[in-house]
């Protein structure tokens, strides 16, 4: 055993965060996405052994993230935040579509790293779409979660949808006020992996 003057260097851990522009602070400095946000917080609170890795793509579904995913497996994962699914709900991408993509996602993280601990975050679809596609969206995430024991954000936009104060003009993306809601929902679910 080697014999050292000093304390060891804290072995530090890695949160992946792989989602849209939600995730890349669309219309934003990088500073004021949910993300950097995360990171500010857990320093502020002394987990200065975490460091949070954004993999936000505007524009992305869950199947571009599935194609992304073995890429950012190179790097140690300790907790994986999966918050993809918003931009196959404005595509009407077919439910299950979408459920077989973040499953094969959740698969291949667990497969990689098996001691990861995952955090889904939910997505929904406004009620005003008609027919039944905003329901089926809407139970992806709760069934995925449940069947794969996962920690769970029930609507990653909650409180933020629809609310033109936390949104840019576009009314699609939140503001900086917006992201830091998201980081709220966040934070309320990841501290308890800590």
């Amino acid at each position: 055993m080697p014999a050292t003057g000093s304390a060891a260097e804290p072995v530090m851990k890695n949160i992946l965060i792989l989602g849209d522009s939600l995730t890349a602070g669309y219309g934003l400095p990088l500073s004021q996405a949910y993300p950097s946000l995360i990171q500010e917080r857990l320093k502020e609170e002394g987990y200065t052994d975490y460091k949070v890795y954004a993999a936000g793509l505007s524009g992305d579904t869950t199947s571009g993230g599935l194609y992304r995913i073995d890429r950012l497996l190179q790097e140690q994962v300790d907790i994986f935040i999966l918050a993809l699914g918003a931009n196959d709900g404005l595509r009407g991408i077919p439910a299950r579509e979408t459920s077989q993509n973040l499953q094969s996602i959740i698969d291949k993280v667990r497969h990689k790293y098996p001691e990861v601990k995952v955090i889904l975050s939910g997505m929904e679809i406004p009620d005003i779409v008609p027919g039944r596609y905003a329901a089926e969206f809407r139970k992806i995430f709760r069934e995925l979660a449940l069947k794969n024991n996962t920690h769970f954000i029930p609507f990653l936009l909650e409180g933020v949808v629809g609310n033109r104060h936390l949104n840019l003009p576009d009314g699609l993306h939140p503001n900086a006020e917006g992201q830091k809601v998201l980081a709220q929902h966040t934070w309320a679910v990841l501290k308890e992996l800590l």
